[in-house]
């Protein structure tokens, strides 16, 4: 009785800090990801998964959440950090991922380190297409505080939520476009940018999030207009969606 109480308190604390950008997110994602990836990894990637399969299978990881076989990739999703942090603080933890615990930082080095020995381990790739998208998400490298903004609430369009569903999906569902139809339109809209966005490193594309993640900490939630602040983060928010697809699309083409 003690073992399963212990396993579904762990369970509701990760559910709470694990639904990145939801599905619909983490499919557009693996949609433009998919778009920018060279012929013989898309090749590879439909032979493992199935034409268009990396789409579809981007929301795996979350639907596994309630599996206690996979209670190891619980902590997976998320990176807490501190605020404050300089460049290259973080660029330490990037390259000591598992200094501050295994967690999002360790679990995309040593799953991209794994499909690289074995180009054929489904779930690794599976893995790594929704963690990819957590590391974008600016509330999944929050303060280990308050959770990733879980216990901040806020009021938005007069409903009581969390900082961090904020990010996970109001603003999206906001939108009210499908995954394709948000991917098309995102994808013409940095269309003159995906060039400068292909070139970025990894920890700068890190870093940029970290700087987005305290703007949306510094907000003043206690005067919030939910118009207001769709206004002014709703272009950082696009651009955390795209920045996610290309790097994504990165880190697979140098892995095939």
């Amino acid at each position: 009785m003690k073992q399963r109480i212990l396993y579904l308190s762990v369970l509701i604390s990760f559910t709470l800090q694990t639904y990145a950008f939801d599905a619909v997110g983490h499919r557009i994602i693996a949609d433009i990801a998919y778009e920018n990836l060279k012929c013989s990894t898309r090749k590879k990637l439909d032979k493992m998964l199935g034409k268009h399969g990396m789409i579809y299978a981007s929301v795996w990881s979350d639907d596994i959440r309630s599996d206690s076989a996979y209670a190891f990739s619980y902590n997976w999703h998320f990176q807490n950090l501190k605020d404050g942090m300089t460049k290259p603080e973080l660029q330490f933890l990037l390259d000591n991922p598992s200094s501050e615990g295994k967690h999002l930082f360790f679990a995309l080095d040593s799953l991209s380190k794994n499909l690289k020995q074995n180009k054929n381990d489904v779930e690794a790739l599976k893995f790594i297409v929704h963690f990819s998208a957590d590391l974008f998400q600016p509330m999944h490298l929050g303060r280990l505080s308050d959770r990733g903004g879980n216990d901040v609430m806020i009021k938005w369009f007069g409903r009581d939520i969390r900082l961090h569903q904020l990010w996970d999906t109001q603003m999206l569902e906001g939108q009210k476009f499908s995954y394709s139809e948000y991917s098309r339109y995102l994808k013409d809209k940095f269309a003159k940018q995906k060039k400068e966005l292909k070139k970025q490193s990894k920890p700068d594309a890190i870093w940029e999030t970290y700087l987005l993640r305290n703007k949306i900490y510094g907000y003043d939630y206690g005067n919030l207009r939910a118009y207001n602040y769709l206004y002014e983060f709703n272009e950082d928010m696009d651009r955390q969606l795209f920045r996610a697809g290309i790097q994504l699309a990165n880190l697979l083409n140098q892995i095939f």
